[in-house]
Order: C-alpha cells, then structure tokens, then sequence
C-alpha cells in the first residue's frame, strides 16, 4: 500500500492514540507491519495501539448518542448514558509501572445495570445519586456490557429520578463445562476430575480456619477451586458440583464450593483420557474467556513491546526494577535478566505475552552473557531489544502458558515455546478449498 492509501488509517490511530505518536512515526509503523511484514491492516493497527498504550482510550467519532444500559450493544464508540451509581469504589492499579487511582462500580436505570470504569479519579460520586455519563465508550468483558469514561469523558450530575427494577433471584443450578466458566457466573454445575487437593490454614478476620483447595478438569480445561466446608474431596475422583460460583483472580476463573453449594461423587465420563493436559484455544477464545489456566496458543508474533530484551531486577522480590531502587526494598545492586514482551495474534484476536530468559535465548539464540556483553561494549541496555526484534518479528510461535487480565486485557505468562512450521502446500490447499467452496 502506499502512503496515500495508509494516510487514513494513521489519521484514525493518531486519534485512537490521542496525538501521543507523530504522524511520521504512526506512518513508519503502519509501513513496517503492512508492507514489509505483510501483516493485515487490522492486525496491524492492533499491533501499534498496543504498543504505543492506545487500549485504555476507545474511538471516538462523531456526536454522542444518548441510551439506556439494556440498549447498549458493547460495540459503542461515544454514548451518553443518564444511569444512577448503585455501587462505586476508588481503587489503585499499577499501569505501566506507575500507581494510578481509578473510579470504577455499578450503574443501572430502569432497563438493567452495568459495570463502569472512569480511568482517572477526578470526580467523587455518590452511590444512589444519578449522573449522565457523557462520552462513554462501550466494550464488553465475559458477554457483559462495560462503560468506559476515558479522557474525553464527562461525568455530571442529574436532576433525574431513576427506580430500579426489582431483582430476581434463581437459585436454578446451570450446568457449564470448564473451558466455558467466566467470573461472575452463579449457581453453575460442573463435573471434573480432581487433580490435586489440599489443605490451607488461613486467617480470616483474627479466626483461623482451613480451606481446601485444588485444581479440577474436564475434556475443555483446568479450573482451580475452593471449599469452606470439608467434602472429603480425594485426588483422581470425579465429583458433580452444583450451585457453585466462579470468582476471578487477575482474569482466571476460580470455582467456588459455597455454603448453598453440593458435592456428589460420580462416574467417570471422561473414560481413560488424560485430563492434565494443556488446552488449545484460538486467542479470540482466549480474548473472550479472560483467562485460564494451562492453555496453548499459536499465532504470529507481530510486535516486540517495549521492557523486552535487557532488564534488570531486585535480587530479593525479583521485581524488574529501574535505576537500582526497588520499590519494595529501596537501593539495590540489580542482577541482569533478559526477557521478551511480544504481541501474538492468530488472525482471531491478539494477546500480550510475556517469555523468560531461557525462552528467550532458546528462541532467538541470544544469551544473557552476550547480551550484557553487548550492551557494556556499546553502552546502553536498548541495544539488545533492537538486536531481538528481527529474530522473533514474523515468526510464528506455539505457546503454554497461564493467561491472566487487567484493565489492558489478556497477558500469557509462558512455560512452553517452539516455533510452528508452516507446511506451505497444505495451508495453500486449504484456502483453496475455502475459496472454491465460496464461489
């Protein structure tokens, strides 16, 4: 494509990005990706809002369409809505290395209630008042609707009066595999294998007492569960649990075995099938869940995210550090390590992806010694991601690993890498049959 054609793709990341990153430097980027990698435009501009932090600020265009929460598709790019605040809390997160206060909770009005984030804390709302929310954007998270006020975003308060419609509540147990489990899911029925259990002693509000806890499987994936009751829970059994709730940690779903919640022991539907193996997911699966546990992932490696190649870290927490001062233990001397961020995608969706030193090394074939080696000779430590980036750009890549979720979305920690070969005339053979099938 040429510079005429790419100029209003820029123009719209030069707005995503909020006039961050010169038009020079977005034109360069989309050049890379689109006409030297050969990455799809889509793809592409995913790869350079990512990079440079465009997540958090969604797309507006045009003026803003008033709506009510049942009305919202997940999909809107500038809404006000007029909503009463049913619950609200500030709280802190840790975003690209610094604390940063949010606004986050519960609307609703007389159609249904949604989750709402202000990504700033500038405004003190009250839970029960009603306010119009102007400028939102609107995405969706587990099948459920989010308002998003990002910086253009603003928030004031209404004269209106909204009641809420009364809730309803079913105690009707719904049964789910794991692979399908989402937090905040209710009253769900699962049948797994169990295949480690234990037991925990914990404090709770100055009281000891024991949880147990595991981790389970069925034919669709892992789930890591907890019990406050004992259930005599054995490993290698296969149980039915019922009326049980899916909590989340940093996106991965955790089930719970509560108090409404029982526990029956079963037969085995899963026959001689090895159950603690990793389950494949295509990255917009992945996207869509939020997380898991043991999960694999193939897809192109189409960005090297900034925090790749030479870092340093506190030798006692392990924490990546900058400038020798940890945050957690003040002046340090700093061990070196090395590491890559990368952006996979899979023609689905993308994820983030974060690879230890020996990954590392085994998949760009740089060491830890040359690499401090290299960035002493030259001095500067950027070097060694720029020396990285060619090796492991365009590759396509199998991953393992863990997926957590923040408020920038999916993150693999990988255990497991290898490069994917690509059997050219298989894949030409299948798109062919695409394409004919089409006609």
């Amino acid at each position: 494509m040429n510079k005429e054609e790419l100029t209003p793709h820029v123009e719209e990341l030069k707005r995503v990005l909020e006039e961050k990153v010169t038009e020079k430097e977005l034109m360069d980027e989309l050049d890379k990706y689109v006409n030297e990698y050969g990455v799809d435009m889509e793809s592409a501009k995913r790869a350079i809002r990512r990079k440079f932090g465009g997540e958090e600020s969604g797309f507006v265009t045009g003026n803003a369409v008033s709506k009510k929460i049942g009305d919202l598709a997940g999909n809107e790019p500038n809404v006000d809505i007029t909503a009463r605040v049913v619950y609200v809390e500030k709280k802190q997160i840790r975003a690209r290395g610094e604390d940063k206060t949010i606004i986050s909770g519960i609307l609703g009005d007389d159609t249904g209630t949604a989750s709402f984030t202000i990504w700033s804390d500038s405004y003190d709302l009250e839970k029960g008042s009603v306010y119009i929310f102007k400028n939102a954007y609107i995405k969706t998270w587990n099948d459920r609707i989010q308002v998003n006020m990002g910086s253009r975003g603003v928030v004031e308060k209404s004269d209106a009066t909204i009641d809420l419609p009364e809730r309803t509540i079913s105690y009707t147990s719904v049964e789910s595999k794991i692979g399908g489990l989402k937090e905040g899911m209710g009253n769900v029925s699962v049948t797994g294998r169990i295949l480690s259990v234990e037991e925990r002693n914990v404090n709770v509000r100055g009281e000891d007492k024991i949880v147990y806890s595991g981790l389970m499987a069925d034919d669709t994936g892992k789930v890591q569960f907890s019990a406050w009751n004992d259930h005599n829970l054995k490993e290698g059994e296969t149980i039915l649990i019922t009326n049980a709730y899916i909590r989340g940690w940093k996106g991965i779903p955790q089930l719970n075995i509560g108090d409404r919640s029982e526990v029956s022991r079963v037969d085995d539907p899963f026959g001689s099938a090895d159950l603690d193996i990793s389950s494949n997911k295509t990255l917009r699966e992945v996207s869509e869940s939020g997380g898991g546990l043991d999960i694999t992932v193939s897809g192109l490696v189409v960005d090297l995210r900034g925090g790749s190649g030479l870092i340093f870290r506190c030798p006692q927490c392990n924490r990546s550090v900058l400038g020798g001062e940890c945050t957690n233990h003040g002046k340090i001397d700093p061990v070196h390590d090395l590491r890559m961020k990368i952006v996979l995608d899979d023609g689905s969706g993308a994820i983030g992806a974060v690879l230890n030193r020996e990954l590392t090394e085994k998949l760009t074939g740089v060491t830890l010694e040359n690499a401090v080696s290299l960035s002493k000779a030259r001095g500067e430590s950027g070097i060694i991601a720029r020396e990285i980036a060619p090796k492991i750009l365009m590759k396509r890549l199998v991953l393992r690993g863990n997926v957590m979720s923040d408020e920038y979305g999916p993150m693999m920690i990988v255990s497991e890498a290898d490069t994917e070969e690509v059997d050219i005339e298989k894949a030409a053979t299948k798109l062919l049959d695409v394409v004919e099938g089409a006609l």
